[in-house]
């Protein structure tokens, strides 16, 4: 662990100031100012471009590593940038590399350093041994300039350029003489069982030069590379047009010597502004089209069906009530049925209470802070170019989002009867958070074992602690003080001494088949961008299209609210009265169906491989399920308890 860590773990930048910043300053993005570059150096531009390393990812892993942990040319003079709590979460290591050139100079098959290999040194065994590895499993370079990542740009079926924002560290020709991944762009790697390294890189640089009354020099609108393998026969005698960088897996008595090169050309381009130098990265991502018919097919018909179940409900509620209310004459004395008759019971406390007030309070919190989150990203403040904010925003908010949490859970507790506030206000500071913080320390100590980037340092570790225990439990415990404050819900009928009982059910209004039914409707309309969700994670696309994330969710809310509210409507038709939790959970099903699909897209879609890496999908998995549960729970409960109350509040009860 390097001692940076503690510091950089303190460094949470809050959204606010970046949103007040870019209010101030102009459009594009906070906190990312445009950069000019000349070739002389100057107080208003640089001459020297620096690129900057992070860390390097797999598909076939769920581990990353540092760029330090392989033996590639280091600098010798380490200077990281500030990294934000989100980086730091999702193992970001940025650093500084060898790799510097100047402006508008072009270089040609320029030395960086040499790595020698001694089959006779135990060190020089296992670090090329490291590089093998991370051959096989294709690991993937991450380049920064100017804050933009380098992109690996080649063609795909339908004649259309992917730009992959990275490259690989090399390929590997199996025994059966099949090009494993990045060997296909090179017909000369084809000798069995070789591993080949992409020693050299030539760069591409193209700028937008601005006149002098808008800045002075130029600024970088693209950065892209292409990977190549040369064996070069030393540092005196640079090839950068020979036979590839050979290494054989089998003959391990061979010396090898790698060195590093690259080339730099840099081009003008007058069409592309600052501003949009990130679209052809995003517009490059695969299946875009894909999703954005998908995504407008999956609202359409959510919303078709969003109201035709409020359609429904309406005109059989208006009829119910308009039945109800006529009988109320002793001459039209008759006995009371469908959901009128267990008024008397619909509101009698529900077992478990101070689990369901706590999971209600925890669920407020989720959903302030998602609506927050989106909300921003929206605006544009959350967005690929800013690294870690999605993440930095949601953790920031979830701790300020204590009180909320607090009052919901004091109140519902207090309206359900219950008297052990000092258990609720506990429950709620350190139940669903503790789960999340043993299972999110538990995948940490599988990275540290691995050595991976993706290990919290034990800095950021007790900066999350202090967060916790020292701005999240104390504002909890204010929300609590004035939830317990108020008075309890006032229900529209009183609650009689004695439980109804309830008649036999058929199978579609029993509890279980109710809950599972509950959960499809909300997943239908959301698996679709799950699965670009799931990509940017696992996959290491860049997801950007928060605009359509923010219908989808405000789409999920109005199905989760229906589905939940039709269920309960009916169940209250068929005399069951139970219906506190099971509005809950008809909902929060749907969290369920998020992690079979979770499942189906590991076996299906990932080529991740290794006990690790395995352990820590699930591990992470299970802690965005229960997000989610919590999340779709508390809005299927309270819709249902906002029903509930407005239907007997509008019927006659003698």
């Amino acid at each position: 662990m390097k001692a940076g860590g503690a510091r950089r773990g303190w460094g949470v930048v809050c959204p606010l100031l970046a949103l007040a910043f870019g209010l101030a300053t102009g459009f594009y993005l906070p906190g990312l100012a445009p950069v000019s570059f000349c070739e002389q150096a100057s107080l208003s531009c640089k001459s020297d471009i620096e690129v900057f390393v992070n860390r390097l990812d797999s598909v076939e892993s769920v581990l990353p590593y540092e760029y330090d942990a392989f033996d590639f040319c280091q600098n010798d003079t380490e200077r990281r940038p500030s990294e934000n709590l989100g980086q730091v979460l999702f193992g970001e290591r940025i650093e500084s590399s060898p790799y510097k050139f100047a402006f508008n100079k072009h270089e040609a098959c320029t030395a960086v350093c040499m790595k020698p290999y001694d089959p006779k040194d135990k060190s020089s065994v296992d670090k090329l041994s490291f590089i093998k590895k991370g051959i096989l499993l294709n690991y993937q370079h991450h380049w920064i300039i100017d804050n933009m990542p380098v992109t690996w740009c080649y063609d795909v079926e339908d004649g259309q350029k992917f730009c992959n924002p990275g490259f690989p560290i090399g390929c590997f020709v199996t025994q059966d003489g099949h090009p494993k991944d990045a060997c296909v762009i090179n017909s000369e790697f084809n000798k069995k069982n070789t591993y080949y390294v992409f020693n050299h890189v030539d760069i591409l640089i193209t700028y937008h030069s601005g006149n002098k009354e808008e800045w002075e020099g130029a600024r970088l609108v693209a950065a892209k590379l292409e990977p190549k393998s040369y064996n070069h026969a030393d540092l005196t005698h640079l090839n950068c047009g020979g036979p590839p960088m050979e290494i054989p897996a089998e003959d391990k008595e061979k010396k090898v010597n790698i060195i590093y090169t690259y080339s730099v050309t840099f081009a003008e381009d007058h069409k592309v502004k600052w501003a949009s130098r990130w679209d052809y990265i995003l517009e490059s991502m695969p299946h875009t089209n894909i999703q954005w018919f998908s995504i407008m097919n999956s609202l359409v018909i959510v919303l078709f069906l969003s109201g035709m179940v409020a359609m429904i409900m309406l005109r059989t509620l208006h009829k119910d009530i308009a039945r109800y209310n006529q009988i109320d004459s002793a001459e039209d004395a008759q006995e009371e049925f469908g959901w009128k008759l267990v008024h008397g019971d619909v509101f009698r406390p529900p077992r478990k209470g101070m689990l369901l007030s706590v999971f209600l309070g925890q669920g407020t919190q989720i959903f302030i802070m998602t609506f927050i989150t989106l909300f921003l990203a929206c605006l544009g403040f959350l967005s690929p170019a800013n690294r870690g904010a999605l993440m930095t925003c949601a953790v920031v908010l979830w701790v300020l989002l204590g009180t909320p949490a607090g009052y919901v859970s004091a109140r519902m507790y207090k309206t359900f009867g219950g008297e052990k506030w000092k258990t609720n206000v506990l429950l709620t500071c350190f139940l669903c958070p503790g789960i999340v913080f043993i299972d999110f320390f538990l995948t940490n100590l599988i990275l540290w074992a691995e050595g991976s980037s993706a290990a919290m340092p034990f800095g950021t570790l007790v900066a999350i602690l202090a967060m916790w225990f020292g701005i999240s439990v104390p504002l909890t415990f204010v929300g609590a003080y004035f939830g317990f404050k108020k008075r309890p819900i006032d229900h529209p009928v009183r609650t009689n001494q004695i439980p109804r009982q309830i008649p036999e059910q058929s199978f579609f209004t029993k509890p279980l088949p109710g809950i599972v039914m509950g959960g499809i409707l909300p997943f239908g309309c959301i698996f679709i961008q799950l699965f670009f969700i799931l990509n940017s994670i696992w996959s290491h696309q860049m997801y950007y299209m928060f605009g359509f994330l923010f219908l989808v969710f405000i789409i999920l809310l109005i199905t989760c609210s229906e589905a939940t509210i039709l269920l309960c409507y009916f169940h209250l038709c068929a005399e069951d009265y139970h219906w506190w939790w099971r509005s809950f959970l008809t909902s929060g099903f749907t969290a369920v169906y998020f992690f079979v699909y979770a499942v189906h897209y590991f076996f299906s879609k990932l080529q991740i491989s290794g006990a690790a890496s395995t352990i820590l999908y699930f591990g992470y998995t299970l802690i965005m399920v229960l997000i989610f549960f919590l999340f779709t729970g508390t809005i299927g409960f309270f819709a249902c308890f906002w029903f509930v109350n407005k239907i007997y509040s509008v019927v006659k009860v003698d």
